[in-house]
């Protein structure tokens, strides 16, 4: 027999006490999404996180059919289980559970628990990813280096001696890089909450560019910084937050043309947010990516990455950088015209009192 679905809310019945209302009501409360039938496939109670497969579309309307199917089984006293992955948007990954109710040996209804596992799925995903990622980004310049120190030791022309040198100290910056950035990563996520003080949006735009413009001359792209009102500051540790806003810059130029300019900009946004975008007129990002661009090691292109010096962390960095001082990065983006990532972070509301060129920063304004 198919379940049949009445009010989530049970209808008042002699049988009705404090107790049995009170244990409904903390059931509909349940994050699990839970529907409970009688033995006739009548149903008797939904939790509100049930309420959505109610008359769904789409997605939800799998969902709703299998919840069906598997309480029609459940009433005839078999239990189930399955898992549905539903490709939305959003995706997600829902398991079912459902079992029959018996008290005394007599069936007196079943019940379906759908679990969201979307996220322990794509956390698992991102371990494993991670696993596999840092082996391999650690395996490649160490191949490397062990593949040059027996050349060099095999003896050969001077000149061919000093290139393969050299290229050794090429691998070996790589992999110091790969390992500071996972250091830096790891330290990251350890803090509960970083040193922070009130530092100027100038000075940190300033030493971020600063950073990057060596790299940014040499590649012929010429990076602008938008004005930045001397008074605006926010409440961070300094260090991570130009390390962050490098990262920015750095891969904005790495992905652009000759001559193709990287601007900075800095907007105040609502609830208290300073925005500071970076703006790119490179080769873009397909839109399949940009979900995983902020993952650890993943590369939109493997072969330019590589070759321009990336390790696969920068993104990651600046995204735990943003969640750190509770903020947050977004990124926007079309293949072959250009991205603007958003490094968003809590301003300072009593305005700078850092040293911009040797000399305090005017007190600002607070926001009403």
């Amino acid at each position: 027999m198919s379940p049949r679905r009445t009010d989530p809310q049970p209808d008042p019945a002699p049988q009705s006490s404090p107790g049995l209302d009170r244990l409904i009501a903390a059931l509909r409360l349940l994050p699990d999404a839970v529907v409970v039938v009688d033995d006739e496939g009548r149903e008797v109670m939904r939790s509100a996180s049930a309420d959505r497969f109610v008359g769904a579309r789409h997605a939800d309307a799998i969902a709703e059919a299998a919840i069906a199917e598997m309480l029609t089984d459940a009433c005839r006293g078999e239990s189930s289980a399955r898992e549905l992955q539903l490709y939305g948007p959003p995706r997600e990954v829902l398991t079912l559970t459902a079992e029959p109710l018996v008290e005394a040996g007599q069936l007196l209804g079943a019940m379906v628990v759908i679990r969201d596992m979307t996220e322990s799925r794509r956390t698992d995903e991102v371990r494993r990813d991670f696993v596999a990622n840092v082996s391999h980004e650690l395996k490649t310049p160490v191949g490397a280096l062990g593949l040059l120190a027996d050349t060099i030791a095999a003896g050969g022309d001077e000149a061919v001696t000093r290139q393969l040198a050299e290229r050794i100290g090429r691998e070996a910056d790589r992999l110091a890089q790969i390992i500071d950035d996972l250091l830096d990563l790891s330290i990251i996520e350890a803090q509960e909450a970083p040193e922070r003080e009130a530092v100027p949006i100038a000075m940190l735009v300033d030493q971020a560019v600063e950073r990057a413009r060596a790299g940014a001359e040499a590649m012929g792209v010429p990076v602008e910084t938008a004005a930045v009102p001397r008074t605006l500051a926010a409440v961070c540790d300094r260090r991570q937050v130009v390390s962050a806003l490098t990262n920015l810059v750095d891969n904005a130029v790495k992905y652009s043309e000759p001559g193709a300019r990287v601007v900075v900009s800095t907007t105040v946004l609502a609830d208290d947010l300073v925005e500071i975008a970076v703006a790119d007129r490179g080769i873009g990002i397909p839109s399949r990516d940009l979900e995983r661009i902020f993952e650890r090691f993943y590369r939109v292109d493997r072969a330019r990455s590589r070759a321009t010096g990336g390790t696969g962390l920068g993104l990651s960095i600046v995204r735990h950088v943003a969640q750190a001082h509770g903020g947050e990065v977004a990124v926007e983006s079309t293949e072959g015209v250009g991205s603007t990532f958003r490094f968003r972070i809590p301003m300072h509301l009593s305005g700078a009192t850092n040293l911009i060129d040797g000399a305090p920063t005017p007190g600002g304004t607070k926001r009403g």
